[in-house]
């Protein structure tokens, strides 16, 4: 089987005390990208700690490897306007010579949502944003000008010349479980990724059978998306970011290889892996999991 290992970098280091070997790192043990996350803070332990921006990041990490893709895991309307979003993502994918992809989903209430001092969105209002946003973004990024009057953005003759190097614009990653999400993957996505279903995985019995029927269900129902939309859903990569699922995946190189065939049989062809944060939910021993970005790869 065909299967991309990638890693999450989270921006909790100072750029010239780690940050950058990490990136380089991530390059020289042969991960196909290094995504990190958009936000200007996230849950404990994080929230008080060290915590940096996501494209500020990622133009350094252009600047410092050469065939890394990039890319955020993902950006949100939460703090984002697509115009300005939109700038800023055509200029890195300048940078980085045509290496960036843009993880995109609705968001979720947390310390993101409130801390323009607007009140918390309804769940309707996040999904009706988020509608809005991607493809007004895609705009954004495809047309020399654009104007838009909408609910919730607008642009006025919004420039985006000269456009990404990526053509016809850089990819999609949407990330999505419900129908009106799966409806956007389809629609304006060259990938779909999910974290698994946190119904099922934060259950007290929550088994790793269970979480693998969960995919299963969403990989069929973005499926049943892209077939309203006349798309193929073999177009779409599938995206599944590890560190939320109740399976010990980062043990050994054979239980990676176990957890990565079983998903793969599921549509899964990318597979993200937390770079170890120790005292974190992301902890793990780094030795194995750099033994994993080397071994694993043959094995699959």
């Amino acid at each position: 089987m065909s299967l991309r290992l990638s890693t999450v970098i989270l921006p909790v280091d100072r750029w010239h005390e780690g940050g950058r070997r990490k990136w380089q790192r991530a390059e020289e043990l042969g991960f196909r990208t290094a995504y990190t996350y958009d936000h200007l803070s996230w849950r404990e332990p994080f929230r008080d700690g060290p915590w940096f921006g996501a494209v500020p990041t990622l133009t350094a990490a252009a600047t410092a490897t050469e065939r890394l893709r990039l890319g955020t895991l993902v950006t949100s309307p939460n703090f984002r306007h697509p115009v300005t979003l939109a700038k800023e993502l055509l200029s890195l994918d300048d940078v980085s010579g045509g290496r960036v992809t843009l993880g995109i989903g609705a968001g979720t209430n947390g310390f993101d949502a409130t801390v323009l001092g607007q009140d918390p969105w309804t769940p309707r209002e996040r999904a009706d944003r988020f509608a809005e946003f991607v493809p007004l973004l895609d705009r954004l990024l495809t047309e020399d000008a654009t104007t838009h009057s909408g609910t919730h953005y607008s642009a006025h003759e919004a420039r985006g010349i000269p456009g990404c190097v990526q053509r016809p614009r850089l990819p999609f990653a949407v990330a999505a479980t419900g129908p009106r999400g799966m409806r956007l993957a389809a629609r304006h996505g060259q990938a779909w990724v999910t974290t698994g279903d946190p119904k099922v995985v934060s259950a007290p019995d929550a088994t790793p059978a269970a979480s693998r029927a969960a995919i299963a269900r969403q990989v069929e129902r973005l499926a049943a998306a892209c077939e309203e939309e006349g798309r193929d859903a073999a177009e779409l990569h599938k995206v599944l970011l590890t560190g939320f699922t109740p399976e010990p995946l980062l043990e050994s190189v054979d239980a990676f290889v176990d957890f990565a065939g079983r998903h793969a049989e599921l549509g899964i062809d990318e597979i993200v892996l937390h770079w170890p944060i120790a005292d974190t939910i992301f902890a793990a021993d780094h030795k194995t999991f750099e033994r994993i970005a080397t071994a694993a790869p043959a094995q699959l």
